[in-house]
């Protein structure tokens, strides 16, 4: 007798099947990871350092503008990593 999980996973699997990725595409996705995660710290250690510069200067105000632009940067830095691993796993 199977389990519920069980009988959920085949009912999910008939209705949307596990794709399986290609060794190839497995090494692309890792290469477009390891090059935005190095974007991403890029991107980080600029503005933060900007961010702290403002705080120790007083600045409040642009202190706070930095913290807005880290957070877009960061957030339009992720979503082209999702994009491109969506483009890579969707290539076969």
């Amino acid at each position: 007798m199977k389990s519920a999980y069980e009988l959920a996973m085949e009912r999910l699997n008939k209705t949307a099947p596990v794709k399986k990725l290609t060794a190839k595409q497995k090494q692309e996705i890792a290469e477009v990871d390891t090059l935005y995660r190095a974007k991403i710290a890029e991107h980080d250690l600029g503005l933060k350092r900007g961010i702290s510069d403002a705080e120790h200067a007083g600045n409040e105000e642009e202190a706070e503008k930095l913290r807005t632009a880290w957070a877009s940067g960061r957030r339009k830095l992720e979503a082209e990593l999702e994009a491109k691993k969506e483009a890579i796993r969707g290539r076969r």
